[in-house]
């Protein structure tokens, strides 16, 4: 079946990653070598844990799949990955996982060339006391994903085949920045919405959020690319003080999120509509892929509103990625941990 044109559709360009992760007592201080309780291989990167987060919580887990941009009945969105893997064993796991969860990967590109390309990687270390983090990147294969793949942005799939545009592009920054940039250019020239995670933070040149629909950061992100101390964060004056920084630069929507404190949210003319809405209660395993759930909840929130006609409720929205994020930050991994929209019921 092919998907109707009253589904709504949203691309993820990003980073695709094999995560390897070590469960701990603690975190390793300088020059200690410790035992890990366990070890994990499994599915990663953001860009294809954001492009799970859509799928998973756009069906019930009981949907079928394709990865041939068929979609089931049940489905409340189209989900498109567009990135590329190395011609190894870690990159087809990453491309079956994709559409063993609905995620269509006609625009995951599969490098042979140059020789010996390897398929991106992260190296976890979880505290599990308190489910913390902390991760190294080697981005391998997604370094290869440049400007001139996203010309066809428009046409939804790097393969270049004639499809309907996307309703949201949604973005990171595990993938070279020109190549992030140069699909802001596209997707504004071609008026395709996009949402912005710029993780991990680097400044950005300002034509980056000049007419920018959604911009979802945390603490650490606002305080880099606003130029501000993350310290000034610590307050709800200070959040707007940040969120204003970025509606002066031309982003639409402004979202912060602050972990155990909740997000802040801040949009309309002069920063009209704010809030701070407090976080979910949850039991913390892994906070791994918690945020990209958070984006793959809010991300359907924006295409459905749209795509019924109805006018986008962020409060509303933001409490449903809350609660998805909650969900996920109570499971071990980072794909598997993400639930799906019949588990949120």
């Amino acid at each position: 079946m092919t998907t109707s044109s009253s589904t709504p559709r949203i691309t993820v360009l990003g980073s695709l990653n094999i995560d390897l992760v070590a469960y701990v007592s603690h975190h390793p201080l300088p020059g200690e070598t410790m035992t890990a309780n366990s070890v994990a291989v499994s599915p990663g990167g953001k860009g294809a844990n954001q492009a799970v987060a859509c799928a998973k919580l756009s069906r019930s887990h009981t949907s079928s799949s394709s990865s041939s941009g068929s979609t089931s009945e049940e489905e409340t969105a189209h989900i498109t990955m567009l990135g590329t893997v190395g011609a190894d064993s870690y990159g087809s796991l990453l491309k079956e996982n994709l559409a063993k969860h609905g995620v269509d990967v006609s625009g995951v590109r599969v490098l042979d060339s140059p020789p010996g390309t390897k398929t991106g990687m992260a190296m976890i270390v979880v505290d599990e006391p308190t489910g913390q983090n902390r991760i190294i990147l080697s981005p391998e294969a997604n370094h290869f994903l440049q400007p001139e793949h996203v010309s066809e942005v428009a046409h939804l799939s790097s393969s270049g085949a004639p499809q309907e545009k996307p309703d949201l592009l949604i973005m990171q920054l595990e993938i070279p920045v020109p190549t992030v940039l140069q699909a802001l250019k596209t997707a504004k020239q071609n008026g395709v919405q996009v949402l912005l995670n710029p993780a991990p933070a680097v400044p950005l040149p300002d034509e980056a959020f000049d007419g920018l629909a959604h911009l979802v950061v945390n603490e650490t992100e606002a305080a880099i690319l606003s130029g501000l101390e993350e310290s000034v964060l610590d307050t709800e004056e200070g959040l707007e003080k940040v969120g204003k920084v970025f509606l002066d630069k031309g982003v639409k929507t402004v979202i912060v999120t602050l972990g155990g404190r909740g997000v802040f949210f801040m949009t309309g003319e002069g920063g009209s509509k704010k809030g701070l809405i407090k976080a979910e209660k949850a039991k913390v395993v892994d906070t791994t892929a918690a945020g990209d759930t958070f984006v793959g909840m809010y991300a359907l929130e924006v295409v459905i509103a749209a795509k019924r006609g109805e006018q986008f409720d962020i409060e509303c929205a933001v409490r449903k990625a809350n609660k998805a994020a909650a969900k996920t930050v109570e499971r071990a991994g980072a794909q598997d941990s993400i639930p799906w929209r019949d588990e949120l019921l």
